[in-house]
């Protein structure tokens, strides 16, 4: 059994999802959803990686890396079902699997808004609230939701591998 996340990290973890929630609701209020916007959106997210503040694709989704690893281990230790498969598929207590992940990422993702918000104003000229809380999931939130489960199985083989030498 995992511990029980503590109080400072689920307000952490409230913080980042009211921000993202925030962060999409205002977009879609200032900016709707329109062809013109989502062509807007991605011609600015395929942009970003060559311009400037580049090292953001590399630090959020290397962060999300380590908690992955992390979360991936404790999965490993537990024999619980991968990450994604609980979460997609619906297995083991889908929204209490959903919540471990926003914890454990929820700094990430507001490091993520934060930086793109900053990326917005300083380079765009501009901002889409809704843009910026797209973009920290995508670099934060996606590779860890990815990686959890391989570095679970991962772990697993090592530590069968580790008993049957001992």
């Amino acid at each position: 059994m995992t511990k029980p996340p503590s109080k400072a990290e689920l307000v952490v973890a409230w913080i980042a999802v009211l921000l993202l929630l925030g962060c999409a609701i205002v977009g879609l209020a200032w900016h709707g959803l329109s062809t013109d916007e989502l062509q807007r959106f991605w011609r600015n997210v395929v942009a970003r990686p060559g311009g400037p503040m580049t090292f953001r694709f590399l630090l959020q989704p290397g962060m999300a890396t380590i908690a992955a690893f992390r979360d991936g281990i404790k999965d490993a230790r537990l024999e619980r079902t991968p990450f994604l498969s609980a979460v997609v598929l619906g297995g083991e207590r889908r929204s209490a699997r959903l919540w471990e992940g926003v914890v454990s990422t929820a700094r990430i993702l507001i490091l993520g808004v934060v930086m793109d918000v900053v990326y917005q104003l300083a380079f765009l000229d501009e901002f889409h609230p809704g843009e910026s809380a797209i973009v920290a999931v995508l670099l934060a939130f996606l590779p860890y939701a990815l990686l959890r489960g391989p570095m679970a199985r991962v772990a697993q083989i090592w530590m069968t591998r580790r008993r049957q030498v001992d």
